[in-house]
C-alpha cells in the first residue's frame, strides 16, 4: 500500500525523480509533501501526474485553517523565524513579510471540497473534517493527525538506575536496584523537582511513565508526588497529582526469550549461531521466543502518537532498548541505527522536538567513579559505534553536562538486550 498525504507539492524533474523511486518501492510506503496547494486546478495537476507516471496510491490533502490571531502570532514567531527564509531577518519585519506572503495567498485560495476526494481539515488545531478517509492505514494516518498540537513539549529520558542483573552481567529478568542503583533514584527525584517541574519559579504539571518491571518503578520511589489546582488552556480547573506513576508494559524492555537471564558470553557459549546472527542484524534479530528491535518499535507506535498528543512535560524511566527507539524516532534517525544509539546509565535525556528538528541536552546525575563494574560488557559490534553517538536531525543541537566518561564506557552503557 502507498498512501500520498499532500500540503504542498513542486513538480520539477529532480523531486519526481526520486518521489518515483521511493513510492514505487517495496512494502508500505508513506509520503508527505509540504507546499502551497492553493486553487483546486493545481491540486488536480499533482492527481494528473501521479497517475500518469502510474502511481494508484491513495492520497489525501491535508488542509490546516487557522483564524486564531494568537495562533497565528505565536506560530510565526515559534516556527515561521527560524525557517532558513528568515535567518539573520529583524524579527519584526520577518512576522511583517511573512503575514503579507499569507495575505497573497488568500487572494487566490480555493478550500478543499468534496471534488478533491479525500481528506483532513485541521481547524485552529483542535477542530477536524474528515472526508472520504477509508482503510486501516489511512485512518491511523488520521488519528495520529488529530494528536498533533501547536504547543512546546519536553521529554526527559533515563535509564533505571543500576540493576542486579547489570551488576552480574545477565541481560532481561525483573531484578532490583544496587545500592548506586537506588542512590541515583534519589537524585532523579531530586533532578526531577528542580528541573522538571519548575519554570520561572513556579511548579508546573508534569507526568511520569515507567515500564512494568521493578528496576524502573524502583527508580522512581523518591520521586516527590504534591498536589495542586491546575488550570487549562479551556479554562477548566482540576486538582493535579505531580509526577503520578503510570506503568506501562509497552515500555518493558526487549523480551530476550529463551536468553533472559543469560550473559553475552553464556549466549556465545550455548547459541553460538544465534550470538552470530545478532551481530550480523541488531535491527532484525529477533531472540529465541523473544523480541527484535523491529518488534518493540510496533509496541511502541501507540506511546509515540500519545507523546505527539501529551502537552505537558513527560519523564520516562524505561529501559536501553526501550529508549534508543524512542530517541531515534525524535531526533530523526534511520532505524538501522536505533540500537546503536548512546544511552548510558545515571544520565537524562532532555529532548524538545520542534519544527525543524529535535533539542538535545544530556545531564549525567551520578559519575562513573561512583559505581562498581556492573560485568556486563555488550560484544563490542552491538556496542554504540562512532558515528551513532552524537547525530542530531537536521536543526538539533546537543548539550551535554557533566559527560567526562567515554561513550563506548561498558559501565555507563551497559546494555539491557
Amino acid at each position: 500500500m502507498q498512501i500520498i498525504l499532500i500540503f504542498v507539492f513542486r513538480l520539477d524533474g529532480f523531486f519526481i525523480f526520486f518521489f518515483l523511486k521511493y513510492i514505487k518501492g517495496d512494502g508500505v510506503r508513506v509520503a508527505a509533501f509540504d507546499a502551497t496547494n492553493t486553487t483546486f486546478a493545481r491540486r488536480q495537476h499533482i492527481v494528473k501526474v501521479l497517475k500518469e507516471a502510474g502511481i494508484r496510491s491513495k492520497k489525501i490533502f491535508i488542509e490546516s485553517i487557522c483564524d486564531s490571531t494568537n495562533i497565528l502570532e505565536d506560530n510565526i514567531r515559534k516556527v515561521k523565524l527560524n525557517t532558513p527564509d528568515y535567518r539573520g531577518v529583524d524579527p519584526e519585519k520577518a512576522v511583517d513579510d511573512f503575514k503579507m506572503r499569507r495575505a497573497n495567498y488568500e487572494k487566490v485560495y480555493e478550500p478543499l471540497s468534496d471534488q478533491d476526494g479525500s481528506y483532513i481539515k485541521i481547524i485552529n488545531s483542535k477542530q477536524y473534517i474528515v472526508n472520504g478517509i477509508r482503510g486501516y492505514l489511512p485512518l491511523k494516518i488520521v488519528h495520529f493527525v488529530m494528536n498533533l498540537h501547536t504547543l512546546s513539549r519536553t521529554f526527559y529520558l533515563t535509564r533505571h538506575g543500576q540493576s542486579e542483573y547489570n551488576l552480574l552481567g545477565k541481560i532481561g529478568g525483573d531484578s532490583g536496584l544496587t545500592p548506586a542503583g537506588t542512590e541515583y533514584a534519589r537524585r532523579l527525584a531530586q533532578f526531577a523537582k528542580e528541573q522538571i517541574c519548575t519554570k520561572d519559579g513556579s511548579e508546573r504539571p508534569c507526568r511520569l511513565w515507567t515500564s512494568t518491571l521493578r528496576r524502573t518503578k524502583e527508580t522512581s520511589q523518591f520521586i516527590d508526588h504534591s498536589k495542586f489546582e491546575h488550570t487549562w488552556d479551556n479554562g477548566e480547573k482540576q486538582e493535579w497529582i505531580q509526577l503520578r506513576r503510570q506503568e506501562r508494559r509497552n515500555l518493558d524492555e526487549l523480551y530476550a526469550g529463551t536468553c533472559d537471564g543469560m550473559t553475552y558470553k553464556e549466549i556465545e557459549q550455548v547459541f553460538p549461531d544465534e550470538f552470530a546472527r545478532r551481530q550480523e542484524d541488531k535491527l532484525a534479530y529477533r531472540y529465541p521466543r523473544g523480541e527484535s528491535y523491529m518488534d518493540v518499535t510496533l509496541r511502541l507506535e501507540p506511546l509515540a502518537q500519545e507523546m505527539e498528543r501529551t502537552r505537558e512535560p513527560v519523564l520516562i524511566v524505561g529501559h536501553q532498548g526501550i529508549l534508543r527507539i524512542i530517541y531515534a524516532y525524535f531526533m530523526g534517525l534511520d532505524r538501522k541505527e536505533a540500537p546503536y544509539v548512546s544511552i548510558p546509565l545515571n544520565n537524562v535525556i532532555e529532548l524538545t522536538p520542534h519544527a525543524y528538528g529535535c533539542h538535545e541536552k544530556r545531564y549525567c546525575l551520578m559519575m562513573k567513579e561512583e559505581m562498581l563494574n556492573d560485568g556486563q560488557d555488550e560484544p563490542v559490534t552491538s556496542m554504540p559505534v562512532k558515528g551513532h553517538q552524537s547525530r542530531v536531525s537536521d536543526g538539533g543541537s546537543v548539550l551535554a553536562e557533566n559527560m567526562v566518561f567515554s561513550e563506548t564506557d561498558p559501565i555507563m552503557n551497559a546494555p539491557s538486550c
